[in-house]
């Protein structure tokens, strides 16, 4: 045999395990995986009795099998490994074969340890969140809160991990130079802005906001964008499209932030309404001013409490808060367009109602008719006041 095959043969033996104490190792396996099986017996049973949906406890289950067999993993590997002379038999079998140092090998393990035991906890957490919460933006917010706090925590440990402490952080730290920053310039902008709105909160999930030329929901914020479920464009009255934007968090320093719902949650919406010259239109003004007041959002004292409350935090003000009804002179007859307050997503619903109950009333008076463009003959010898007829001369 050659001497590379020599070589590698002599890297690859199995290791040596000596037989005084196995018998015993043996029998504390035994010990602790009978024990993690009955406590995942008594866990099942007792969650059985609180919950009833199957769906939902199959769920739980897995998770919870997964945590225990890493507890298992890492018991066992302790029984097996941690006695003396075991643990150094690995890690030169891993340096001899993989030239991977005792230190380098070890920062390995625990990565990994803190990675799994991060997944199995956050997993756990959730499921038992998912449970608990029946309201589903609280849900999302536990959910959020458990995934950023323990990945706080994990980050926290492969720091101290690989870095060894304050003083290699320090170093670290110090070690990180201006071309890195240049090329992460994007994902450490858009961290910043993560940041930003977790801080200030421009926008929660659940506002609906336009950023730049996007609008939308706001359903997500992670830690380098947040998501919308976008509103507009080819659909009228700010109604869903149904896709979902993915904006970078960056984007709050660079674009115009517009919060349909943050502090004041009203927004004004005009709704024209032209009727022809000849129609009784102060007659119509005084139906569209009664009908407006009807489906106005600010009817309720709970809606005045707020814009109150708004007007305390932001130098927010209106002279007039109920409906209010304006006229105007256009080419085909008079406009008169109803302002009003209503909520950000019940603009079109809002709409709506009105313009059912504009055309039933309408229909109820001879004297008002809507207008449209039309072409008009006029006879000015006919028509014309008396005093501007031709050949009227002064009186």
């Amino acid at each position: 045999m050659s001497q590379p095959c020599e070589a590698i043969v002599s890297r690859l033996q199995p290791l040596p395990i000596a037989g005084a104490s196995d018998l015993t190792r043996a029998i504390w396996t035994v010990v602790v995986v009978a024990g993690l099986g009955a406590l995942f017996l008594l866990l099942r049973w007792l969650m059985r009795r609180r919950f009833r949906d199957e769906a939902g406890m199959s769920v739980v289950t897995r998770r919870l099998v997964y945590l225990l067999a890493l507890v298992a993993l890492a018991a066992t590997g302790h029984i097996w490994l941690g006695q003396a002379g075991y643990w150094a038999q690995v890690e030169g079998f891993v340096e001899r074969t993989l030239g991977m140092g005792p230190r380098t090998f070890r920062a390995l393990l625990w990565t990994i340890a803190v990675i799994v035991g991060y997944l199995a906890v956050r997993s756990v957490l959730a499921g038992f969140a998912a449970r608990r919460i029946q309201d589903v933006s609280k849900r999302y917010a536990a959910t959020k809160t458990i995934s950023y706090l323990l990945g706080l925590v994990a980050l926290i440990a492969l720091i101290r991990i690989w870095l060894g402490g304050v003083t290699g952080i320090a170093t670290y730290l110090g070690l990180v130079s201006a071309g890195i920053a240049i090329a992460l310039q994007d994902p450490l902008t858009n961290l910043a802005g993560w940041l930003y709105l977790v801080v200030r909160k421009p926008l929660v999930v659940g506002d609906r906001v336009q950023v730049g030329q996007h609008a939308g929901d706001v359903i997500d914020i992670s830690l380098f964008q947040f998501t919308l479920v976008e509103i507009g464009q080819w659909v009228d009255a700010d109604q869903s499209t149904g896709r979902l934007l993915h904006i970078p968090n960056g984007w709050v320093f660079k674009q115009t932030v517009c919060n349909y719902t943050k502090g004041f949650n009203f927004i004004w919406n005009e709704l024209p309404v032209t009727v022809t010259f000849e129609s009784n239109w102060r007659a119509a003004k005084d139906i569209l001013s009664r009908i407006a007041n009807e489906h106005s959002a600010v009817k309720s004292e709970h809606a005045a409490q707020q814009i109150r409350k708004a007007s305390q935090k932001y130098l927010i003000f209106f002279q007039h808060l109920t409906p209010i009804v304006w006229t105007s002179v256009v080419e085909n007859g008079i406009t008169l367009t109803i302002r009003y307050l209503c909520t950000p997503r019940n603009r079109r619903s809002s709409a709506e109602k009105m313009w059912e109950e504009i055309l039933l009333e309408f229909a109820k008076h001879d004297d008002i008719d809507f207008a449209y463009p039309t072409w008009r003959v006029f006879s000015n010898p006919t028509e014309a006041k008396p005093g501007l007829r031709p050949g009227a001369g002064p009186q």
